[in-house]
Order: C-alpha cells, then sequence, then structure tokens
C-alpha cells in the first residue's frame, strides 16, 4: 500500500470488526487500504481465515505470523470454529467468532483508543456483538455496514426454518441496530425493512460496493488473458466467478448448460469455491456435463483481472427469493470494471442495475431455460455489440459505484459520529 501522510486534523483511528478479511476475498480488504492510503490508522479485529472452503487456511497454519498485517493494517484474529461443510458447523461458526471475539478480541485491544468502529456485516449479524461490546468500552460511535439482510437470508438459504428462530434473530437484529451511530445500506431496496428494525430511517445512509483497486486499469496496458483460459480459446466462455453456495442457484445455472449442451462452441467456466461446489460438481458429472461446466477452483483476487480478460460473458446469478431481489451481488461492481457483458439471472435491484447500464442481457432468478437463451442470444451478436455493452458497464460503474465518492461519503460520516459522540460526552454543565 502507499501510505500518505495524516492530515493532523482528520486523520483518524478506526477499528473494522468482520468476521472475514485477507487472505479471504472481500471488499473490505480493499476498504481499510483505501483508509489507510488516505492517511487513518486501521486496525482490523477478524477470525482465522476459513472462508469459503470451511477449513483454516494451510499457509495460515503453516506460518500465522505472516497474516498478522495487511500492508500498514495490523491484524488482530481470534479463534474460530472453521465453517465446514453443513449448517450446524456454519451456526457453530458464527457463534464461535461473536463469543472470541468479544472475549479474546476485547482482551488483545485493551488500552487501545478509537474514533470510531465499523463493522463489515455480511452474514452473520452476530458478528456485530463484539462490536457492540465495544463501543461501550471504547465509547467510540459504531457504524455498520449491511450486505446481508438478517434474518430473510437466513429464511432464503434455508438455514433456519423454524419461524419462532427466526423472530429471536429478529430481536436480535432490532438490538444490534439499536448500537448503531449509523446503518450503510449496499441496496436502496434495503432500507424499508432495515428502517422498520432499527425504528426509523435518520440514521440509514446509502452506502453501495464498488470495484476494488485491482480492477482500475485505467489507461493501462490491456490485461493478458488468465493462462488456465487457454485450452479454450476457440470457445464462446461464460465465466463465474466467486462463491459456489446456495444463494447462487447453480442448479439453474445447470440447467441453462444442460439446455445448450449440443450447441457447439459454448464453455460454462467457474472460478471459486464454496461450500456448495461438492454437490455441485457430482451434478455436472451426474448430468454429463463435465466437457460443457468447468470448476477451475479458487484463485487469490490479485488474478481475478486476467480471468475476466479472458471470458467473453460474465455471469451473475442470485435464487429466486425476496432478500435476493432487494440485494446487489457483489461481483456486479467488479464485473462492470471489466469492461465485458454481463450474462444475468437476477430480479430486483441487480436487474434494474444490468438493465439500466445497458451492460448485458437479464433472465429472471430461478429460470435456466430463460438464462440459456440469453446466453444464446449473447453468443449471436456481434463483437461490437458485445463490446458496447461492455464499455456501458464500464461507464456505468464509475458514475454509480465510483470508489473515490463513496469512500469520501464514509469518512464524512464517521466524522458526523465521532463528533456527536464527543459532544455526547461532555458533561451537560460544560456544554455551550
Amino acid at each position: 500500500m502507499n501510505r500518505r501522510e495524516p492530515d493532523s486534523e482528520r486523520a483518524l483511528r478506526l477499528l473494522i470488526v468482520s468476521q472475514y478479511f485477507w487472505p479471504e476475498n472481500f471488499r473490505i480488504n480493499d476498504l481499510s487500504a483505501e483508509l489507510v492510503r488516505r492517511g487513518h490508522e486501521v486496525t482490523v479485529l477478524t477470525g482465522k481465515p476459513n472462508y469459503p472452503e470451511g477449513y483454516i487456511f494451510p499457509a495460515y497454519r503453516a506460518d500465522p505470523a505472516a497474516f498478522d498485517r495487511f500492508g500498514d493494517v495490523p491484524v488482530i484474529r481470534v479463534p474460530v470454529i472453521p465453517r465446514g461443510q453443513s449448517s450446524l458447523w456454519l451456526m457453530l461458526n458464527y457463534l464461535s467468532f461473536a463469543i472470541s471475539a468479544s472475549l479474546v478480541g476485547t482482551w488483545k485491544l485493551r488500552g487501545r483508543p478509537f474514533d470510531a468502529i465499523f463493522v463489515f456485516q455480511t452474514s452473520p449479524i452476530t458478528a456485530a456483538l463484539p462490536a457492540a461490546l465495544l463501543r461501550r468500552l471504547k465509547r467510540a460511535p459504531m457504524l455498520m455496514w449491511i450486505l446481508d439482510l438478517w434474518p430473510d437470508t437466513l429464511s432464503a438459504i434455508g438455514v433456519v426454518k423454524s419461524p419462532r428462530l427466526l423472530s429471536a434473530v429478529g430481536r436480535l437484529v432490532r438490538f444490534v441496530y439499536a448500537q448503531c451511530d449509523r446503518i450503510l445500506v449496499q441496496s436502496r431496496a434495503f432500507e424499508p425493512k432495515v428502517a422498520r428494525l432499527a425504528g426509523g430511517a435518520g440514521k440509514i445512509r446509502y452506502f453501495p460496493g464498488w470495484a476494488e483497486a485491482i480492477f482500475d486499469t485505467g489507461s493501462a496496458a490491456p490485461v493478458e488473458a488468465a493462462p488456465e483460459l487457454a485450452p479454450y480459446a476457440d470457445d464462446f466462455k461464460i465465466l463465474f466467478a466467486g462463491n459456489i453456495g446456495e444463494a447462487q442457484d447453480f442448479p439453474a445455472i445447470l440447467d441453462a448448460a444442460d439446455a445448450l449442451r449440443d450447441t457447439p462452441g459454448v464453455r460454462w467456466l467457474v472460478v471459486g469455491d464454496g461450500r456448495a461446489a461438492p454437490q455441485v460438481r457430482e451434478e455436472i458429472r451426474r448430468r454429463g456435463l463435465t466437457d460443457r461446466v468447468v470448476l477451475l477452483g479458487r484463485y487469490p483476487l490479485e488474478r481475478m483481472p486476467s480471468f475476466f480478460a479472458g471470458a467473453d460473458a460474465l455471469l451473475v446469478t442470485l435464487r429466486n427469493e425476496p432478500v435476493w431481489s432487494m440485494t446487489i451481488p457483489g461481483k456486479v461492481q467488479s464485473y462492470l470494471a471489466a469492461g465485458k457483458p454481463l450474462l444475468t439471472m437476477l430480479d430486483g435491484e441487480g436487474a434494474r442495475v444490468i438493465k439500466e447500464a445497458g451492460a448485458g442481457l437479464v433472465a429472471p432468478a430461478g429460470d435456466g431455460p430463460a438464462l440459456a437463451a440469453q446466453a444464446r442470444r449473447l453468443m449471436e451478436m456481434d463483437g461490437e455489440q458485445r463490446a458496447s455493452m461492455g464499455r456501458n458497464g464500464r461507464r456505468y460503474g464509475l458514475q454509480e459505484f465510483g470508489r473515490q465518492h463513496m469512500v469520501d461519503a464514509l469518512v464524512s460520516w464517521i466524522d458526523e459520529c465521532r463528533v456527536g459522540k464527543k459532544s455526547m460526552d461532555v458533561p451537560t454543565a460544560t456544554r455551550s
């Protein structure tokens, strides 16, 4: 990271609480690096890396000390139970971080002051509990960035089915929201639900994702295609990158691949891993699609521009569930920055973005045959039509999801909360 000298009047001491952090691939890595580049002091409280495979990364087990810093960011890690491959292990993973970060994390951070605490809230909401405790101990404002809407997400992926338990999770969410000085939502469609649980919209702010710095190619030389794609050089390559999980609806993706099995020249390539990967691999074999759908495995974020460069279309999908229709998948911003046409199977906010941008073709969520039809349509377009979609997407991404603008807004919200918290801490008799 190229660290800039801090502005003494505006430099902030920030604690980021996130169950997931480098070497796991999440946008919080890019945000922490950008904040440090701007001169702020950032510390991260996180767990031991185990996402998405479900086991502690071998490189971390071999040399934990190598992961104690992310550039200029000190990383405080606490023990967690790995996610494993079942719902039970996943729940234990969620619970273990909440407890470990609250106890071990609080001890490791003793005596260290912070101007604000920032929570990166993908699943689970329980990851915010240590931050709520630290908010009280450190007397610092707490901001939370919501990327997964609980309890809706739990119901959508089938992890929790009991109405009584979902109601209990809803009460937990209300408690967490009450601790927040600002609640940041990645989609405007989140706002009504969050407002109901937060007791109003006053502290809610819209804060969508952006393309990580690695995708800021600008006027640089074109990125070379990943050598792993060389065997498919003559194919029309539809590339999916990211987590292989329940939310991504791989059964419907395989329905589309099945529908196009006799279409020459089309190849579905998957770069990533996740809890559903073993089942997806078995289903590919069962359907006889091993020559059409290729799981290439997991690669670091730094390699993604080369994979995107070698693709003809970038695939993003979400299951047909109300909560996912309110979501803009995190990979959309990175896909837009890549300047490639998008092939999507989405409803709601995600579909709106793609259509508004003119960046690709959209099939309804859960509709594999419609996805196949859109894939065929994209294949039959001439190269200039597809290139125009890519340019549209890049332009739209810069306008709507520019990182500089988003981080400027975040810093201003942190400053507002910090100043407000200080004024609240001043004894009443001394206030003007």
